[in-house]
């Protein structure tokens, strides 16, 4: 399977990387349920791999930076 790329400013010029969105979810007790209720947060992390590489991981020289959910 082909995956996507995503614009990323490195050294001053956007290069193509393999990226991830890492998303923030909090897990609450159900209201009456007795099922949790998972609510995700707007404050996603956006998380690229290294150039030439399709591992998207930080401990090999990926990096990661802010993802703006615009409305």
């Amino acid at each position: 399977m082909e995956l996507s790329t995503h614009p990323t400013l490195v050294g001053g010029r956007i290069e193509p990387r393999h990226a991830d969105l890492r998303v923030f979810a909090t897990v609450r007790p159900g209201e009456g349920t007795g099922r949790p209720k998972a609510t995700a947060l707007p404050a996603p992390l956006t998380r690229m791999a290294p150039a030439g590489s399709l591992v998207v991981n930080t401990s090999r020289g990926g990096g990661d930076k802010d993802a703006w959910i615009v409305g």
